[in-house]
């Protein structure tokens, strides 16, 4: 949300050479561009609008990488790969926010080869506990438990309607990855610059000062 640089949060491995990763949830390619800019062998990408992946098409041809992506137009919760065929698996926001953790977690894992990473960002779950149903920028109002946070739909609200996007309690994303067979590595609660200012998205910078964003997990198939 607040352009948070890669070097900070190191998503991606610096080498990725002889790695085959798939980006859940692609959009317009550009993390799969970087991986492929870090050696990938093949990415995978899978995003569920044709628009967007168009767009991803369009710039892996500028940047000739177009032999070595390859982009599906899908589902990331059902994904037609086969198993354990993937060393890294990545979603900055799109499946991390769009699809059923209970779905897409577990189809991360069987994609995975043993040994094999995910990473993936999304909303922290104190942003989406202080969301109004209006869709207005977060506050200091408790709006909804904590503890039942799984599914919020904002498509019905009046100015500028969102989707259904997921999320989940901490200690039930623990549960989760221990449940499908992951060790987690590392979780991480970006802080906003000091000299943010204005409103991004759904978070004003002074809120964002006080109380996280976003999350990132990073997380390890078992042996």
């Amino acid at each position: 949300i607040w352009l948070h640089k890669e070097s900070n949060l190191k998503m991606l491995p610096d080498d990725m050479s002889g790695m085959r990763a798939i980006e859940l949830g692609c959009g317009t390619g550009y993390v799969s561009g970087w991986m492929l800019q870090r050696g990938a062998t093949e990415v995978v990408g899978v995003d569920n609008s044709e628009k967007q992946l168009e767009t991803a098409s369009t710039f892996a041809a500028e940047h000739g990488v177009s032999d070595r992506l390859k982009l599906i137009h899908g589902n990331a919760e059902c994904v037609d790969e086969p198993d354990a065929s993937f060393d890294f698996v990545i979603s900055e926001y799109g499946a991390a926010l769009w699809c059923d953790p209970y779905t897409w977690i577990p189809e991360a894992h069987r994609l995975l080869k043993s040994g094999g990473r995910l990473v993936f960002l999304g909303n922290h779950p104190l942003l989406q506990v202080c969301l109004a149903d209006d869709g207005e920028v977060a506050d200091k109002q408790l709006h909804r438990s904590y503890f039942d946070l799984h599914k919020l739909d904002w498509t019905g609200v009046t100015e500028d309607p969102g989707g259904v996007e997921f999320g989940l309690p901490f200690g039930e994303w623990i549960r989760l990855f221990k449940e499908c067979g992951f060790e987690i590595e590392e979780l991480l609660e970006p802080t906003v610059p000091d000299d943010a200012v204005g409103t991004q998205f759904c978070a004003t910078a002074a809120w964002s000062k006080q109380w996280p964003c976003e999350y990132v997990w990073k997380l390890r198939k078992l042996e």
